[in-house]
């Protein structure tokens, strides 16, 4: 089972199409696991066992783990090699948005996939297909491409004109009709702008998207759904990071998240 097929099933089981975001920020996890062995991925821990069942990927974004330098990467391995064992049925995220030319990126695609272990990571897509090869050429994982992005500077050059329409809609063009010969391309598509995010889907039919934007960034939810759901009802992963993970601070921060986690997969379900 490739990476797509993958979630496609993790769907299918658990009726969802939320991803939860482990940006497990230690400034702001609860004050009594900052001076534990391992905070960051015992935190990491509790928050996926109290989730799970709601969720089809998570999404660690790796500068929060970075951050730590080697202890850090430690963390986030361990939570990798936590999901692989417990819920290896839910689809990982690396979400770093990676590019460069090509010979850097079998670096990044031996450590991110064969390394780490992800079955998706975010990738940058200015230095074009051909940089980009040898993510494209792992038909084992999913490629995930900016697109249109969900930060309020993304127009500055996302927006620019070129053969007569924006950047991000000839991105869109390109990526499902000559990239995703593989069939394991999805874009970033924020929900913070719903309008471009139609556009974007009449432009790649029922191609996947991984959306940010909902929660903490302001995302609608309802305008969100109403502008991406493909054909199959499907075709989003909406993600939540802070307004899951950080629902509490205190010691019920795990039931906390749990609630919120529950909550707005069901709030998902009610548009589609």
């Amino acid at each position: 089972m490739n990476a797509t097929q993958k979630l496609a099933a993790r769907i299918q089981k658990v009726n969802s199409l939320l991803c939860v975001g482990l940006d497990s920020d230690l400034t702001k996890i609860p004050a009594n696991l900052r001076n534990q062995p391992n905070p960051q991925f015992t935190f990491n821990k509790a928050i996926i066992d109290a989730t799970h069942d709601y969720v089809c990927a998570y999404k660690p974004n790796t500068a929060f783990y970075e951050t730590k330098g080697d202890e850090g990467l430690k963390e986030l391995k361990m939570t990798m090699e936590y999901l692989q064992e417990k819920y290896p049925d839910i689809l990982t995220i690396c979400d770093a948005k990676r590019a460069d030319i090509g010979n850097t990126n079998e670096g990044y695609v031996q450590g991110i996939f064969d390394w780490f272990g992800f079955d998706a990571v975010t990738l940058h897509p200015y230095l074009g297909r051909e940089a980009l090869q040898p993510f494209l050429d792992r038909s084992d994982k999913i490629s995930i491409i900016l697109c249109r992005t969900s930060n309020p500077g993304a127009g500055e050059f996302q927006d620019l004109q070129t053969d007569g329409q924006p950047l991000w809609a000839s991105v869109a063009k390109s990526i499902s009709q000559n990239w995703n010969t593989n069939h394991n391309c999805m874009l970033v598509v924020g929900a913070t702008y719903p309008e471009e995010m139609k556009k974007i889907r009449e432009l790649t039919g029922d191609m996947t998207f991984l959306v940010p934007g909902i929660g903490a960034q302001g995302g609608d939810l309802a305008k969100t759904m109403a502008a991406g759901l493909n054909s199959k009802k499907e075709g989003l992963l909406i993600n939540s990071s802070r307004g899951i993970i950080f629902a509490s601070v205190g010691e019920d921060f795990a039931q906390k998240a749990g609630e919120e986690a529950q909550k707005l997969q069901l709030a998902i379900n009610t548009y589609r």
